[in-house]
């Protein structure tokens, strides 16, 4: 049941009693001379007084209550990439601010939830080759919807990587057997270079040999299920530091002492040893020997292994036009860093500066780690960022629901979680940041021109300023000035023309049961064939190229 609790001259507030079964309730508020123009509201499903805001002034509204519940969404399809992780694509449902995804082991000892803003959605925290049921609720403000039809998925399997080099021109790389692993693929790629080294093996143990000294390689790890799927992309890299100096007569062989006790031992004028922790000061000497003995220690030199860069981050002037960037790392000679999208395109580049362009697409997420190097080498690790860009929403429109209000509504897009709605003409100010893709722009001035932006963001990533401004017009109601009685059955309504010209103007004598209207460009027309003792509202709408106004203030005509 329903009941107006108070009105004002632009809004109305109403009160029902609540329904066990609705997540959601929704308030129609539809103008009784112009129906096709509801105004609407909603509300959650605890709540049982709200109010509808931007009505017109004098005019009488037909209030509708409805008990809402979220549409369920579909899942399209679920699939494992990470062995901790599973991707789940659904179709997204009007409504809907955000999503819930669920994750259920079948043996029933697992059970998680976590929320994604659009599709798809990835659910974390799972156990490698284990088979989870998974169900997508939809979210707005009245609660969550019921899962949808489950569907069942399995996580990939996974090799955990140890580099070493046991000689300056090879490196060993060892995993522990992956449990359901039938085989796996390493790759490795060259410092500098985008040539690719494929291996296939059923061993856990691989050994690249005949490689340049002194040069770092890192070596990417995937395992394959009796299911033919591939999973986790692993990377390790892996240097040597090469200590090189001249020989001396009488000289058998050499011995390499580092400050931190790591030494090697060679009969050339060159040898390798393990790197130390990034930004460690460390030092070498060089001993000779022979059957007499060792000579004394060579002066020593220093070496620093660079740490990469603390601060990463990616810049986006222009749409698709992104740039990695990062801090300056001391005691570097240049950077090489790593692009990876989501979708497994991947892109590198070598450089003196400190950032990297690339073309980057919205909706996509882009993992970006930068390595130092110099003579000593590089880091052996490197922090990774992850970038989206929310895509621009591409079917925004524009709808006037009242004399000084905008309705703008549009779909929902991949990688914004909020979204911002502003108006040029208002100086920018920020009239919604929410999650619903709807927002009201109240307070305008009829008779102008506006230029809406929605801005989609994300809270972690900032906002896509590149989206496309719309423009709406806002025509002025027009007034009813004087209604004067020209024949028994004609009336001549004088009207006020506050819009450009080219405007129609519709005068409209509702009663209760009959209708009449006229239609005028300038600022009259007659009513006719009125029948007398009749008690008629009347009223008058402005028609432009970009759709019509609300209805002026009535005037009552008996």
């Amino acid at each position: 049941t329903l009941s107006v609790f108070t009105v004002t001259s632009k809004s109305m507030t109403v009160q029902w009693s609540g329904h066990s079964g609705a997540s959601s309730y929704k308030i129609t508020a539809t103008p009784k001379n112009s129906p096709e123009r509801p105004v609407f509201a909603q509300f959650s499903g605890n709540t049982v007084m709200g109010s509808v805001n931007s009505l017109s002034p004098n005019t009488v509204y037909t209030m509708q209550l409805e008990a809402m519940d979220p549409d369920v969404p579909t899942i399209d399809q679920a699939y494992s990439k990470n062995s901790d992780s599973i991707t789940v694509e659904f179709a997204q449902v009007s409504g809907a601010t955000s999503y819930i995804l669920r994750a259920e082991s079948k043996t029933g000892d697992f059970f998680f939830e976590t929320p994604a803003a659009q599709s798809p959605g990835t659910v974390v925290g799972l156990q490698p080759y284990t088979d989870y049921t998974l169900s997508v609720m939809s979210v707005n403000s009245g609660g969550r919807s019921q899962p949808s039809y489950p569907i069942e998925a399995r996580t990939v399997v996974a090799p955990k990587m140890n580099t070493s080099s046991p000689s300056n021109d090879s490196i060993l790389v060892t995993w522990p057997p992956v449990e359901h692993a039938i085989r796996y693929t390493l790759i490795m790629i060259r410092e500098g270079s985008s040539t690719r080294l494929i291996v296939n093996t059923t061993d856990t143990k691989v050994t690249f040999d005949n490689l340049d000294p002194g040069i770092s390689y890192c070596i990417k790890g995937m395992a394959w299920d009796a299911e033919g799927r591939i999973g986790d992309d692993l990377t390790v890299c892996q240097i040597t530091i090469a200590v090189y100096w001249m020989t001396v007569q009488g000289a058998n062989s050499y011995l390499v002492l580092a400050s931190n006790g790591q030494n090697c031992n060679t009969s050339d004028s060159y040898c390798f040893i393990s790197p130390q922790e990034c930004g460690q000061n460390h030092s070498v000497t060089v001993t000779a020997y022979n059957n007499a003995g060792p000579s004394s220690p060579s002066q020593s030199v220093g070496y620093i292994t660079p740490c990469p860069p603390e601060n990463i981050w990616v810049e986006e002037p222009t749409a698709g036009n992104c740039s990695v960037v990062w801090e300056e790392v001391p005691l570097v000679e240049y950077y090489v860093a790593f692009i990876k999208r989501d979708d497994g395109t991947e892109k590198s580049c070598n450089t003196t500066k400190t950032t990297c362009q690339f073309f980057c697409m919205c909706g996509y997420t882009y993992l970006t780690s930068v390595f130092p190097y110099n003579q000593a080498g590089t880091s052996l690790f490197a922090d990774v960022r992850n970038y989206t860009t929310p895509c621009c929403p591409q079917d925004v429109t524009v709808n006037l629901v009242s004399t000084e209000t905008l309705e703008v509504m549009w779909s929902p897009v991949k990688g914004a979680e909020l979204y911002e709605t502003t108006a040029a003409q208002t100086n920018s100010v920020l009239h919604c940041n929410d999650t619903s893709p709807v927002c009201a722009l109240s307070d305008l001035t009829c008779n102008s021109l506006y230029s809406v932006t929605v801005t989609p963001c994300s809270e972690l990533r900032g906002c896509n300023h590149t989206c496309t401004p719309h423009r709406q017009e806002t025509p002025c109601a027009p007034e009813i000035l004087n209604m004067t009685q020209t024949t028994n059955s004609t009336y001549k309504v004088l009207i006020s023309t506050p819009n450009s010209p080219n405007t129609n103007y519709t005068i409209s004598a509702t009663g209760r049961y009959d209708r009449h209207t006229c239609q005028s460009r300038n600022n009259s027309c007659e009513l006719t064939q009125l029948p007398c003792g009749t008690i008629y509202e009347v009223t008058a709408v402005a028609s432009t190229a970009v759709g019509k106004s609300l209805p002026g203030y009535s005037k009552t005509l008996e």
